[in-house]
């Protein structure tokens, strides 16, 4: 997995709508892959719409919320180094990637979802028979993108996300923008869901979602899987003057 390139998409938005709450990135749906990721030597670039310091969804960092991944994150200064400086995705070829991977919070549902950057990015991902890896809101990301035949992608498309009925558990059915499920479905997603805050991963090709983070670590490892199997490393081609 050395040679591998993995790009992790995250949010730049940090409010909760009018709220006067904070969101952001939920930070164990970027610890746990950014672990797995990492110690399967792949190299990681965390881009967002607007560059710089990525912001943390403050729940994610609770005493209830905190999980062994996010305490190792927040301790290890190259991984703080790390989610302080992405690169602004105006930058970002998809070229340069074997993978990407989306992150929740509530954030994507302001910044990611409308994204044309994200959107014209995601699709030659697609195009390229590239995985394409998210989890919780982060799923919203594929809202709008569209197949090379001009249809939405998601149409008939097996997937998951966070659902109503954690939205609703969580106090935010009136605050978000929109509810995710309903959105998939309305657009003719196959969607589906698991329990409430439980482990939940759907893998359509080389779609593969998450409903919440509990499912990070599956996610993250299906999508290293994929790579390895549908995305054979290419051997260097010898110098000229090796040949001769």
């Amino acid at each position: 997995m050395k040679s591998r390139r993995i790009l992790l998409i995250a949010t730049s938005h940090d409010k909760m709508g009018s709220t006067g709450d904070k969101t952001g990135v939920w930070l164990d749906e970027l610890a746990t892959p950014y672990y797995i990721f990492k110690e399967a030597g792949a190299h990681m670039v965390l881009a967002t719409p607007n560059g710089g310091p990525v912001p943390v969804d403050p729940k994610s960092q609770s005493i209830m919320m905190t999980t062994g991944n996010t305490k190792r994150f927040m301790a290890d200064l190259e991984a703080v180094d790390f989610l302080s400086r992405s690169v602004p995705i105006e930058e970002i070829k998809a070229d340069d990637y074997d993978a990407v991977f989306l992150p929740g919070g509530h954030g994507p549902l302001w910044d990611i979802f409308p994204d044309r950057i994200v959107k014209r990015l995601l699709e030659t991902f697609n195009a390229e028979g590239k995985p394409i890896g998210a989890i919780c809101h982060g799923v919203a990301g594929l809202l709008s993108l569209r197949n090379d035949k001009g249809e939405l992608l998601i149409k008939g498309r097996r997937l998951t996300s966070f659902s109503n009925s954690e939205e609703e558990s969580a106090g935010l059915t009136l605050v978000v923008p929109f509810l995710l499920e309903s959105e998939l479905v309305s657009l003719g997603a196959l969607y589906s869901k698991g329990s409430n805050y439980l482990n939940y991963v759907v893998e359509d090709g080389n779609i593969i979602t998450g409903q919440n983070a509990a499912s990070s670590k599956e996610v993250a490892n299906k999508l290293l899987a994929y790579v390895q199997i549908n995305m054979p490393v290419q051997k260097p081609q010898p110098a000229i003057a090796e040949i001769l």
